[in-house]
């Protein structure tokens, strides 16, 4: 009997374990490697933790990371704050390092290699800023899930892609467009003071990619997001993300000046609807100092757009680029644009209007293609756009939620696509 009994709580606790997997912790699940050599081995190599220079929110979030995964990963927490001893992890900004070990390390760049301090062997993680150490620390920390060799490594790598933005489907009343990815993660009733913690690990999880933006509402854009309550608590989700190097974008509703502006036209030759722009620009600049910019979808499905009051697309993206320029903001304007009319063929119209505009955008204009021709398919051919427009910034956007992947329903790989 007691043989049956041992059996059945053996089974319930297997059980426990794989329901308590809920995949919410995704690649930063810091559990026990199970190997008592490599334990041992980043033990040893990351005995301490010490940041130099000034500790910034990011250097902070880098030093907690590795505090975290050392522990989780070996269970042993290493010492942090402390000087640095044998087997230290040195964290800081390049310009702190002896000029001998300087390599030029760009923006969100990062050196990871084996050096000495004061005659002990330390391992330093060098970044072209704060951000840069970050994903220096999420680098090193996945080089320990990965059991390896920690023992004399020189690692450097640096973004090739300045911009890396999350677009969200997000409506403002919590519900997501298609609704495959179940309901938002944005609580708006409780912006901008009530942060959950759902954010920061939100943010982990992008910065410990690489992501460095998000737009945080639907394309199909309400103009009320841009009104100065909505801004208000959007400054919440931009205080969140900020140590992680993440910038909060907005798609912006073209007619916004009619609709909560009192304007009688958004005709982007206008000067009062210019200055309405700017004005809204200003202030969502005052409460969110590294505002990203917007992303627009103009004249497609229904949307608002310049063509209503017979002005291009680079005349209204434009309009947008100079309120956004005097702070390093950016526009993305898409180019999934058709007409509902079967006379006209829905593959080449993004072609057809954006070709002939090359050159006429703004530099801090992006114009934003889906990877396909149509929308998002898994086997198209890429969009013809590419190349064909030599004179303009181009941003490939491609879909990461199941809409046109088997719905909510099949598993899907999208590794060889991107």
């Amino acid at each position: 009997m007691r043989r049956i009994l041992f059996l059945i709580g053996a089974v319930l606790t297997a059980v426990s374990s794989l329901m308590a997997e809920n995949g919410y912790e995704l690649w930063l699940r810091y559990n026990r490697l199970g190997d008592s050599k490599l334990e041992a081995h980043f033990r040893n190599h990351v005995t301490g933790i010490t940041a130099e220079g000034e500790i910034t929110p990011s250097v902070e979030a880098a030093v907690r990371e590795l505090a975290d995964a050392t522990l989780g990963l070996t269970g042993v927490a290493p010492e942090t704050g402390g000087s640095i001893k044998k087997g230290s992890v040195v964290m800081c900004r390049e310009e702190m390092l002896p000029q001998q070990e300087r390599i030029g390390i760009p923006a969100e760049g990062f050196r990871i290699f084996t050096t000495r301090r004061g005659g002990k062997k330390v391992t330093v993680i060098a970044g072209g800023d704060d951000i840069g150490v970050l994903y220096g620390t999420f680098r090193l920390i996945s080089m320990m899930q990965r059991g390896m060799d920690l023992s004399s490594v020189d690692v450097t790598d640096a973004p090739r892609i300045h911009l890396r933005v999350l677009n969200h489907w997000d409506n403002l009343n919590g519900s997501i467009e298609r609704g495959y990815a179940g309901y938002s993660l944005w609580n708006w009733e409780r912006l901008p003071h009530d942060k959950d913690p759902r954010y920061t690990d939100y943010a982990r999880a992008n910065a410990s990619l690489g992501i460095n933006g998000t737009v945080v509402n639907n394309v199909n854009a309400q103009a009320r997001s841009l009104r100065y309550s909505e801004i208000v608590k959007l400054s919440g989700l931009a205080d969140a993300f900020r140590p992680y190097g993440i910038k909060v974008y907005l798609t912006a509703k073209f007619s916004a000046p009619i609709e909560i502006g009192g304007l009688k036209t958004a005709d982007p030759a206008d000067p009062e609807v210019r200055r309405w722009w700017a004005d809204k620009v200003s202030e969502i600049y005052s409460l969110i100092p590294d505002f990203g910019g917007f992303l627009v979808k103009a004249n497609s499905e229904g949307q608002p757009g310049p063509q209503d009051y017979g002005r291009t697309h680079a005349e209204g993206a434009n309009m947008l680029g100079e309120a956004l320029a005097p702070y390093g903001g950016v526009v993305f304007w898409r180019a999934f644009v058709y007409l509902n009319d079967r006379r006209n063929d829905r593959i080449m119209g993004g072609y057809n209007e954006f070709r002939p505009l090359d050159g006429r955008f703004l530099p801090n204009v992006m114009v934003q293609a889906k990877n396909g021709p149509l929308d998002f398919q898994p086997r198209e051919p890429f969009h013809p756009l590419f190349g064909a427009m030599p004179q303009t910034a181009l941003s490939l956007e491609f879909q990461i939620t199941q809409e046109n992947l088997g719905h909510a329903g099949h598993l899907v790989y999208l590794g060889q696509l991107y």
